[in-house]
């Protein structure tokens, strides 16, 4: 392996390799820092690697080892078309005043419903929109019930990180993963969606030694939610029915995009079209425009960053140097995977983590079985493990701190702006010992599923 290492290094680190490295470590110091947005780095980081040659147009736009992953692009614009047609007809706020009714008006049992309901929604849609669309509920009930708002808005954003961690389309992370590794969709729903139910249901005990006495509520506030009429809340019950069906054949050509030979991108796309179509849309400019657009062009400069860090051989160097360290040993490199994944992600953003993790998984596989390629590779029985620690530590990392997932962002931008602010040590607090809980969970379900039982 050393000398290995050594013939690498005289092959890649000339010229190319040290600018590509410091374009890199710059463009992820100020996107940890954010003293520029994100967006501006990735766009401006994108444009140098190829002004100076880095990586080519030709490269950056069609390679898909080193280019824009159009997989991952066009299945996110497609989930925010959907939701943002399906945000006016008023199901999110239907289901969140429903919820609160079925807990009776009692503070914990709605914290522990909204938990869940959060939960399951981001497994199928994106986590912002999740909690963009609950948490404005969420804080009219609380002030009926005369609660701080703020305990229930951490739980929702930490139950959204582990709700999204359960499927394919949850979360950005797992969309990367699963375009890199060539996983459909049952694949994630298979290997990770039991381990996150017993996380969740974890999560939400915790939640009962955490909160469950500190929360009381007089009689007449209680039956002031009951009073509530969650049919209220539909406001076109026509486009509602529209926007299910269309959702429901989406998530049900999810399921089976795998026997029926299409990417989940095609799918979306699909079902973003069928309901612009259908739902009556006159101008389309509304809907459109309030796609994440930043957080698109996001993706496609960072794709374009670790494209020319692959290009001129850093992260080959990089796998190089994690077998080093664990010497080849499977189980180790997947524990240090998950662990090293969860703590990085707690305080970078996990989008640009795993962008980088992606190829150096990949480069790794390289290094210990070099006569195989494709899918024979990527789906090599030994290297599953690795990809659903990946996706276990990044996803449910980010329920860290603060700034560990976007959802976390919103959520304390939305408290803030109620009069309530969070600070990042209050939500450290909270977060890190559930974070640490998670991913002790998922470590014993990694080596008793993968490496004792081995199913």
């Amino acid at each position: 392996m050393t000398q290995e290492v050594a013939a690498t290094s005289q092959i890649v680190m000339g010229t190319p390799f040290w600018i590509a490295t410091a374009i890199f470590l710059l463009a992820y110091g100020l996107i940890v820092t954010e003293k520029i947005h994100k967006t501006i780095v990735a766009i401006f980081g994108a444009s140098l690697m190829i002004v100076l040659r880095i990586v080519t147009q030709e490269d950056a736009f069609h390679s898909m080892e080193l280019g824009i992953d159009w997989n991952v692009i066009f299945l996110l614009v497609s989930m925010m078309i959907i939701i943002n047609i399906m945000k006016p007809t008023g199901v999110f706020e239907y289901i969140a005043i429903k919820s609160a009714k079925v807990a009776k008006g009692e503070p914990f049992k709605i914290m522990a419903i909204f938990s869940a309901v959060t939960a399951f929604l981001s497994a199928f849609l994106d986590n912002v929109t999740t909690v963009l669309l609950i948490a404005p509920v969420t804080l009219l009930i609380c002030q009926d019930l005369e609660l701080d708002v703020v305990p229930f808005l951490i739980t929702e954003a930490l139950a959204s990180n582990i709700g999204g961690t359960a499927t394919l389309i949850g979360d950005p992370p797992n969309i990367m993963i699963a375009s890199k590794a060539q996983l459909d969709f049952m694949a994630f729903v298979y290997n990770l969606a039991p381990v996150i139910i017993v996380v969740l249901i974890a999560y939400i005990i915790s939640l009962k030694f955490i909160f469950g006495k500190k929360m009381h509520v007089k009689e007449e506030l209680r039956q002031k939610i009951m009073a509530m009429n969650e049919n209220d809340a539909i406001k076109d019950p026509v486009l509602l029915k529209k926007s299910l069906v269309v959702l429901a054949i989406t998530i049900g050509g999810f399921v089976t995009h795998g026997m029926l030979h299409f990417q989940p991108a095609t799918i979306a796309l699909f079902g973003a079209g069928l309901l612009l179509l259908i739902s009556g849309t006159k101008e389309p400019h509304h809907i459109l425009a309030e796609a994440e657009w930043g957080t698109l062009f996001f993706f496609i400069g960072l794709f374009i960053i670790i494209g020319g860090v692959v290009k001129v051989g850093l992260i080959k160097w990089m796998s190089i140097k994690v077998l080093e360290v664990t010497q080849g040993n499977l189980l180790g490199t997947s524990m240090i995977v998950m662990w090293f994944s969860a703590f990085a992600s707690a305080f970078i953003d996990n989008i640009p983590y795993v962008a980088t993790m992606n190829p150096l998984i990949i480069d790794m596989a390289k290094q210990l079985w070099p006569n195989l390629s494709g899918i024979q590779l990527l789906h090599h029985p030994d290297l599953m493990p690795m990809w659903w620690s990946l996706a276990l530590g990044a996803c449910l990392g980010g329920n860290g701190t603060a700034i560990g997932a976007s959802a976390n962002v919103i959520v304390v931008g939305m408290a803030e702006k109620m009069g309530s602010p969070i600070s990042f040590k209050k939500f450290m607090l909270y977060g890190m010992p559930l974070m640490i809980e998670s991913v002790i969970i998922c470590t014993a379900y990694v080596w008793l599923r993968y490496y004792v039982l081995k199913i």
